[in-house]
């Protein structure tokens, strides 16, 4: 049932704001795991700044792993929350190089779903949203990160009825259906930025407006 619900959702969203286009390569998940470290609680174009300024200062995470968690926190101050994601980087990075010989992600590709999951989040600063970032967009995965956006959105609609957006992430993803996790958690924070924003939301052009049990109470 709530499978169906799901695909009916994203159809709608499709019809709204098209198929999201996806680069031809993926990102590299070390990359992808630090680009999202960058973005917790900050807007884009400030995480993409701090990203930069690592790889434009930096040839490689080799070099980034040297400095102390204090000078990459002056790297990135400008994504916001520096000590805390200067010490995830650090910790990421250095755990990393210790235990693996090599900054790199790769050995994850022989593990299962599930268990990259719970080696991403076993490292300190880095949650499901995270780790989720790094399936869906750097192998492919059909995950869905479940981020405000795509929590509150969600619940609004009432395809699910949850208190927090991990229990949303589980949810949403043991009934996902194939093929369409990147299309559904895109489309669903575009729909969440622009439309079914967390206060006055436009529910008069919302694609899923048919669907929403919240409609007529936010628009009184």
């Amino acid at each position: 049932m709530l499978k169906q619900k799901i695909r009916q959702i994203n159809n709608n969203l499709i019809k709204k704001f098209g198929i999201p286009s996806r680069s031809k390569t993926p990102p590299d998940p070390v990359d992808m795991l630090i680009a999202t470290i960058l973005s917790q609680n900050t807007n884009d174009k400030n995480s993409y700044k701090a990203f930069q300024n690592l790889k434009e200062k930096f040839k490689t995470w080799n070099d980034v792993s040297k400095l102390t968690a204090s000078q990459i926190e002056g790297h990135i101050k400008v994504a916001g929350l520096g000590k805390q994601k200067s010490r995830a980087i650090k910790n990421l990075l250095s755990t990393l190089l210790k235990e693996k010989g090599i900054i790199s992600l790769k050995y994850l590709d022989k593990m299962k779903d599930e268990e990259i999951l719970d080696e991403l989040t076993s490292f300190p600063g880095i949650g499901l949203k995270t780790a989720s970032c790094v399936l869906l967009f750097a192998m492919r995965k059909n995950y869905c990160p479940v981020d405000t956006h795509v929590h509150r959105t969600t619940n609004r609609i009432g395809l699910v009825k949850t208190s927090t957006p991990d229990k949303s992430f589980a949810l949403l993803n043991e009934n996902m259906p194939d093929g369409i996790a990147h299309q559904f958690h895109t489309n669903l924070i575009r729909l969440g930025r622009e439309i079914c924003k967390p206060t006055n939301p436009s529910c008069s052009i919302c694609p899923l407006r048919s669907q929403c049990p919240a409609d007529l109470i936010l628009e009184q």
